[in-house]
């Protein structure tokens, strides 16, 4: 028997739609983590690029489980010396659609490969999206 190895050309990729309202954040970012690789496909290979797109919605309507709104801190390097940060709460105000892109991101390889997968990634804070060309077929994701 033959061990199946998928072929970059050969990969036809879907387009899905997350509603990301009132979803816990880390449970959300590990399925779309799993989609966008592409491991809920049984021709999974870890060298090619199998996922598919994923477009998430409403995600100023996303939630953290216990007081991570208040205690969780996002912190960047600007060049300069010393760190910014700011908590989850601020960064769900200025901008919601970070939080979701930086979970998913830490959850893909860190790797050529991944910063691939993570341009198939498209998060929009409101429900209104411009991919309705693609026909994007709706994904229940973070549900235990």
């Amino acid at each position: 028997m033959k061990t199946f190895m998928a072929k970059p050309g050969e990969v036809v990729q879907q387009w899905w739609l997350v509603d990301a309202s009132d979803k816990i954040v880390g449970r959300l970012a590990s399925d779309v983590a799993m989609v966008l690789m592409g491991k809920h496909r049984p021709t999974y290979t870890p060298h090619v690029d199998t996922g598919d797109y994923v477009v998430v919605i409403n995600a100023e309507k996303i939630q953290f489980s216990g007081k991570k709104w208040q205690q969780k801190l996002y912190r960047w390097y600007t060049g300069y010396q010393g760190l910014r940060s700011e908590t989850a709460e601020h960064r769900r105000d200025r901008q919601p659609e970070l939080i979701i892109e930086e979970a998913i991101r830490r959850m893909l390889p860190k790797s050529r490969l991944g910063r691939v997968m993570l341009d198939k990634l498209k998060v929009y804070a409101g429900a209104e999206h411009p991919h309705q060309a693609q026909q994007p077929e709706h994904l229940e994701v973070g549900i235990k």
